[in-house]
C-alpha cells in the first residue's frame, strides 16, 4: 500500500509540473510583454519625460486615413505596423503614412489565425513578402515587426533571428477589436498612460476612430508628445 501510495505521489507530482510548465508556455505564447521566446520591446522603462508612442495594427484601411487626419491636426506622430494583403489594396495610404512623417512596420503578408502554428519557414516567407511589397512601395528595408495577435513562440523566434527584425510588443493594450463601448475602450486606454509606454489600437474600423480622437486630445491636456516607436526605443526603422 505503501508503495502504491508513494507511486501515485510521485504520479501526481509530475502532473502538476507538467500542467505549471504547460499553462506558463500557454502564457508565455499569448503575453509578448513577458518575453518568454523572445525579446520584445513592449515599453521605454527608461523615458522619464511625457512622450508616448500611439501603435496601429492590421491596415492600410479605409479608415486608416480618417486615423491620419487625426493625428495630423494634433501634431501627434505614429507606428504603423501593415499588413501585406492590405498594402496591395491601399498603396497610396502607405506611401500618405511616411510621407506624414510616421513609421512603418511589418505585421505579416496574411495575418492568418494560424500564424502561431506556421513552420519556421513559412513565418519567414510571411515576413519577408511583406518587406518585400514595403520595399516597392516605399523603397525602404523595414526593420520593426509585430507578430500577428502579439504570439510569439519557437518557430517566430527562429525566423525572426534569420530575418533580423526588431520585434515590437505594447505594455498599453486598447482591446478594441473586442470591447463594444467606446468608453470603455478609451478609459482602459487613460488609466494605463504613463511616460514610455506603447499603446496598441487598431486603424480598422470607427469605433477606434472615434477613441483616437478623445485619446488625442486626454494626451495634450496632459501635455504628451506622441512619438514614433524607434523615436521613443532609440532603435532604427530602416535599413541605411
Amino acid at each position: 500500500m505503501l508503495v502504491l501510495f508513494l507511486l501515485k505521489a510521485v504520479w501526481w507530482s509530475y502532473f502538476l509540473v507538467f500542467l505549471f510548465f504547460s499553462g506558463m508556455t500557454a502564457w508565455g505564447s499569448f503575453d509578448i510583454r513577458l518575453h518568454y521566446f523572445l525579446k520584445a520591446y513592449t515599453h521605454n522603462p527608461n523615458i522619464t519625460q511625457r512622450k508616448i508612442a500611439l501603435t496601429f495594427d492590421d491596415g492600410p484601411h479605409e479608415m486608416t486615413e480618417k486615423v491620419l487626419d487625426l493625428l495630423q491636426k494634433a501634431n501627434a506622430k505614429a507606428t504603423f505596423f501593415c499588413i501585406g494583403t492590405q498594402m496591395e489594396k491601399h498603396p497610396e495610404l502607405v506611401r500618405r503614412i511616411l510621407a506624414e512623417g510616421h513609421v512603418l512596420g511589418n505585421h505579416t503578408y496574411s495575418h492568418s489565425k494560424t500564424f502561431g502554428f506556421f513552420s519556421t519557414q513559412k513565418i519567414k516567407e510571411e515576413i519577408e513578402r511583406n518587406d518585400e511589397i514595403l520595399l516597392n512601395i516605399t523603397g525602404k528595408k523595414i526593420k520593426l515587426f509585430r507578430p500577428p495577435f502579439g504570439v510569439t513562440n519557437p518557430n517566430i523566434a527562429k525566423a525572426l533571428s534569420v530575418t533580423g527584425h526588431q520585434v515590437i510588443g505594447w505594455n498599453i493594450r486598447s482591446l478594441d477589436t473586442v470591447i463594444a463601448a467606446e468608453d470603455m475602450i478609451f478609459n482602459r486606454i487613460q488609466h494605463k498612460i504613463q511616460p514610455g509606454g506603447i499603446i496598441l489600437l487598431h486603424d480598422t474600423s470607427l469605433k477606434t476612430v472615434r477613441v483616437l480622437e478623445r485619446l488625442l486630445l486626454f494626451l495634450q491636456a496632459e501635455h504628451y508628445e506622441m512619438v514614433t516607436v524607434d523615436a521613443l526605443l532609440n532603435v532604427q526603422a530602416y535599413e541605411n
